[in-house]
């Protein structure tokens, strides 16, 4: 049976970011090369990727040649470093490009951004939301904070989760809601303030 996946900031062929996020990589090459291994090894070829964007780094063809060594159905969610227009041949390896999307993964509704939404639609009524964009940063731990706030707020759980490949709970790798979930809860969470 086909899954969902998601990961967000993979930043493929973007030498600082090795730096920015204390990859543990010497080189692009070997972080592109592991994120790729890692990614086959966890998605087959009918699930689906949702990318909550800052997918590649470089030009068309980089993007070209990632994409087509990536197993599954490619969705992406455009972030700040994703080009508003893709070629025609880098938007053909991609069932949807959009900015903002709503998916319902078994019976769970989860809103997909690039950007951290603190509000975002239903919170309050059990909804979930993945970005990406903050990275390992103080904007990380405001929107843990702020998962606080909305829980003393609403008396419920606030389903938001950071989904960058760097975060503990993704390790680089493309993950289901449900490992999201469990992975960042075994995790500790981001929160440390």
């Amino acid at each position: 049976m086909a899954k969902n996946f998601y990961i967000a900031d993979t930043h493929f062929g973007h030498k600082n970011i090795l730096k920015y996020d204390n990859r543990p990589f010497f080189t692009t090459e070997e972080m592109d090369n592991e994120l790729v291994e890692r990614w086959n090894a966890a998605v087959d070829p009918s699930d689906t990727v949702y990318i909550l964007g800052d997918f590649c780094w470089k030009g068309e063809e980089m993007w070209f040649n990632i994409l087509s060594r990536l197993h599954g159905h490619k969705v992406l969610i455009r972030g700040n470093h994703d080009p508003e227009k893709l070629s025609d041949r880098v938007a053909k390896c991609f069932d949807e490009v959009a900015d903002y999307k709503e998916v319902d993964d078994a019976g769970r509704k989860i809103v997909l951004c690039h950007y951290p939404i603190p509000c975002f639609k239903n919170h309050f009524c059990g909804w979930y939301h993945l970005y990406g964009y903050v990275h390992i940063s103080f904007e990380a731990n405001m929107m843990e904070h702020n998962k606080f706030l909305m829980r003393d707020l609403y008396e419920k759980q606030c389903n938001m989760y950071n989904v960058g490949c760097m975060m503990p709970w993704m390790d680089y790798t493309p993950r289901t809601l449900d490992e999201i979930i469990e992975r960042y809860t075994a995790a500790g969470g981001q929160f440390n303030g």
